[in-house]
């Protein structure tokens, strides 16, 4: 039986849904044009105004928003409400300068809560669930978003937050914890912890992992599902547009359900910033249509995906996203080849006698670009075995090659020996032109 958390939005017809769409847009694009100066002048700038907004394809008429148009605005120059309506703050990590902020009115949390509680149920959860927030709690979005949208399904909530894993791992036993919430590298690494301390995870109660917060592959969802012996759901949103919220994915997997009442989604050329049909592979773009505080017209999230708009086997009537495996500037450019880490966690988690974690390298040697990447062992006994240890890495050489159609050299490391974090892994290193 498919349970759904509001069942006449979520089945709304896409005539039903389009209208929806295009009234709640009018609106916005008033409320930003009136409201916020820097989007008024980029409007201006493209010689449109709100009244020139009268179909959805009209849309693709206003300018494009991009990060640096938040930067630019630092810290509330893009806030549509003023600042006693403001309610919450939350900011994105600011590896490089100043964060993204973003802002929540009552309304938007309330809004926000619902939308998670659409996602929670979709993956299964209710409110006979003890779920084990894994994320961090603060300015992240992630922790504070799932927590409000499990407590609107009922759900009892752990909110231990990131890190400290023979704790988590303890209080999974002793509270029954049914529900992980957590990024995918992390409860990977949850699953490894648990093998080295004895704990057969087929015993624990939990059920359901909702993950998300940076990309990963049904090879990775592979992995977690037998190592943790639970379903594990994608759900997708990212701070500048919502947070956690704006897709999520239902038993079926076969794509995450955009909630399309609230927001718009187009697929389009990265070079060219051409809008491509529904079901082209292109960077996601999105509008927010109920956001007050921090409303987005047109962000480009340089995720790349695909959009269905087919209705679900779950019933579901809202388009699907394809999982987003990585984004359009996390491409590298190898010896005139496009490459994308993606494609080598990929060919690493097919490869039986390897470790889960990887990390990948890119140096300038003379001329020539040299990619390598360094892979954990999954026994350290096979370091004293030369020949096993060299045919191994030799295998991975080569099915990389078969997928990347350029050399990688393979370096393999002891078992646990890269780094693990509890929030978002990095993987990739480009020595090239500094780190990305």
């Amino acid at each position: 039986m498919v349970v759904m958390w509001d069942k006449a939005q979520e089945t709304m017809t896409r005539s039903q849904i389009e209208f929806l769409q295009l009234e709640r847009l009018k609106t916005q694009v008033v409320r930003v044009y009136d409201n916020v100066p820097a989007y008024r002048a980029k409007m201006d700038a493209a010689g449109v105004k709100p009244k020139h907004i009268q179909t959805l394809k009209d849309l693709a008429l206003l300018p494009f928003t991009v990060k640096d148009d938040l930067r630019t605005n630092y810290p509330f120059g893009l806030f549509a409400e003023p600042q006693e309506n403001i309610v919450r703050l939350h900011a994105s990590s600011g590896t490089t300068g100043k964060p993204i902020v973003v802002g929540y009115t009552k309304q938007d949390l309330d809004t926000w809560s619902d939308l998670l509680a659409r996602v929670i149920t979709m993956a299964g959860v209710t409110r006979h669930d003890t779920a084990q927030v894994s994320f961090s709690y603060g300015l992240f979005t992630g922790g504070f978003g799932l927590h409000y949208g499990l407590e609107r399904v009922g759900a009892t909530v752990v909110p231990i937050s990131g890190g400290n894993t023979e704790k988590q791992l303890m209080l999974m036993q002793d509270f029954g914890s049914t529900v992980l919430i957590a990024t995918p590298s992390y409860a990977l690494y949850l699953g490894e912890k648990a093998e080295q301390m004895g704990i057969d995870t087929a015993k624990l109660k939990l059920r359901i992992g909702l993950f998300g917060s940076e990309p990963w592959t049904n090879e990775l969802r592979n992995q977690i599902e037998s190592k943790l012996h639970i379903l594990a759901t994608d759900n997708y949103g990212l701070s500048e547009v919502m947070g956690p919220g704006v897709a999520g994915e239902c038993p079926w997997a076969q794509g995450l359900h955009i909630n399309e009442d609230h927001f718009i989604v187009e697929t389009i050329d990265s070079e060219t910033g051409e809008v491509l049909p529904p079901g082209s592979k292109g960077e996601l773009v999105f509008t927010s249509l109920t956001k007050e505080a921090f409303p987005v017209i047109r962000y480009r999230t340089k995720d790349i995906s695909r959009i269905n708009q087919e209705r679900c086997v779950c019933g579901r009537t809202f388009a699907r996203m394809e999982k987003v495996t990585g984004r359009a500037d996390d491409m590298m450019i190898i010896r005139g080849v496009n490459v994308f880490p993606s494609q080598i966690e990929s060919v690493l988690m097919k490869i039986p006698g390897i470790g889960t974690s990887y990390q990948i390298n890119v140096y300038k040697k003379g001329s020539l670009d040299d990619l390598e990447v360094l892979v954990e062992l999954g026994d350290n006994r096979l370091l004293d075995r030369y020949g096993e240890l060299e045919e191994l890495r030799r295998n991975i050489e080569g099915q990389l090659f078969n997928v990347l159609s350029i050399h990688a050299r393979v370096k393999l490391v002891e078992s646990q020996s890269l780094e693990r974090t509890p929030g978002k892994a990095k993987r990739v290193f480009d020595y090239r032109k500094g780190t990305k």
